[in-house]
This record gives structure tokens, C-alpha cells and sequence, in this order.
């Protein structure tokens, strides 16, 4: 449930606003089965919480039914990972486990981890409505808003229903048709790619 964004001398565990989590628990029909990247703020209250950074989230099973995600966001010098290892869990989860996942992350198109994960991997993505989304700051309303655009993305099976839930929050997007399309890549990229292909 935190963000796990740090300021300089200072930690912050920025969690999802409550309009979030509840629509998100709404979603998962009332429970939220695991909160990998928690913290002792989060109102989240998944039935599984792996707690930042005592538990390493990356590192302990994501085989559950239903799974939210707001991960930190910069990178973690001390285990060399970053946004990117979250994104790839996610999508993780949902193709070996068949986890229904919503994860809150920065809109981030031209990232690679977006490419690899999101788009041709996730089922959708609701871009919020919110100019700056306020993160609550160690349980409370911080005041001030996030600087980034942010969305929220989703590996699941229910499109449908997904965007009957969220469309109130942003535009949801339908991304089912790149299921599977490689996003992003150089033309020697591509080139590499049919070569390996081709063999």
C-alpha cells in the first residue's frame, strides 16, 4: 500500500488515497487477498501484508487470488531494484497464478517497464481524472498532490466490469488487442527478433 517515495533525510510511506482502496476492494468482491509493498500506515488491510522494509515483497510469494499494488516508485539502492520489479510481479502474478492485479503507478508510456509490462501484458489501464493525486502521508491527507499523472493497471480477466468501476476515477482503456504484440522495440530490435524468430 505505500509508495515508498523518500525525501531526502526522510521517509515517507505514501499510500493510497481511500476512494482508491475502496473501489479496489469493491472490485475484488470485499477482500484484497495481498498488499506486497505495505507499511504500518496502510489502510489497505489486505489479508496478506508483506510490510516495507522489513519484507521484501519481491521476494516472498504473490500466488493469491486477488493483489494491489502501489509500489515504491524510485529505486532501492539497497536491492538494486526499482519500479520496473514491480511491474514485472504484476504481470508475473497474473500469468502463472491467474492473481487478478491493480497496481497505482506514475504514467510513464516511454518507460521500458511499461513497455514490457503494461503494454501487450496488462488487460487495462484507467488514467486518472486527479490533476495531482494527494497520497495520504503516513495514514494522513499530506495536503499537497503528487507531481506526477498517475493510472491505474490492470491484469485481469473482467475488462468489462473494470471499467464499469473505474471510469468514475479516469479513462479506461481497453488494451486486450496488444495481448501479446512487442511494444516499443528499435528497428534493430525488431530486426534481432525475427532473425531469433526465423532459426
Amino acid at each position: 500500500m505505500t509508495a515508498g517515495r523518500k525525501f531526502i533525510g526522510t521517509t515517507q510511506d505514501w499510500g493510497t488515497p481511500p476512494k482508491y482502496v475502496n473501489a479496489i476492494r469493491e472490485f475484488f468482491g470485499g477482500v484484497i487477498h495481498l498488499d506486497p509493498c505495505s507499511n504500518p500506515h496502510s489502510i489497505v488491510r489486505a489479508e496478506v501484508e508483506y510490510m516495507l522494509p522489513k519484507q521484501d515483497g519481491l521476494k516472498a510469494s504473490w500466488d493469491f487470488p486477488t493483489i494491489y499494488v502501489n509500489p515504491p516508485y524510485g529505486i532501492d539502492q539497497k536491492h538494486g531494484t526499482s519500479i520496473k520489479h514491480w511491474l514485472a510481479h504484476c504481470e508475473h502474478a497474473h500469468r502463472v497464478y491467474g492473481a487478478e492485479v491493480i497496481a497505482l503507478v506514475p504514467v510513464a508510456t516511454n518507460t521500458g517497464h511499461w513497455k514490457k509490462y503494461v503494454f501487450g501484458k496488462a488487460t487495462a489501464i484507467c488514467f486518472l481524472y486527479d490533476t495531482r493525486l494527494r497520497f495520504l502521508v503516513n495514514g494522513q491527507d499530506g495536503g499537497k498532490g503528487a507531481p506526477m499523472s498517475c493510472a491505474l493497471i490492470y491484469w485481469g480477466n473482467d475488462f468489462e466490469r473494470f471499467s464499469k468501476m473505474f471510469t468514475r476515477f479516469g479513462a479506461v482503456v481497453n488494451i486486450e488487442n496488444l495481448r501479446g504484440v512487442r511494444i516499443g522495440e528499435s528497428e534493430g530490435e525488431k530486426r534481432q527478433i525475427e532473425m531469433a524468430l526465423a532459426v
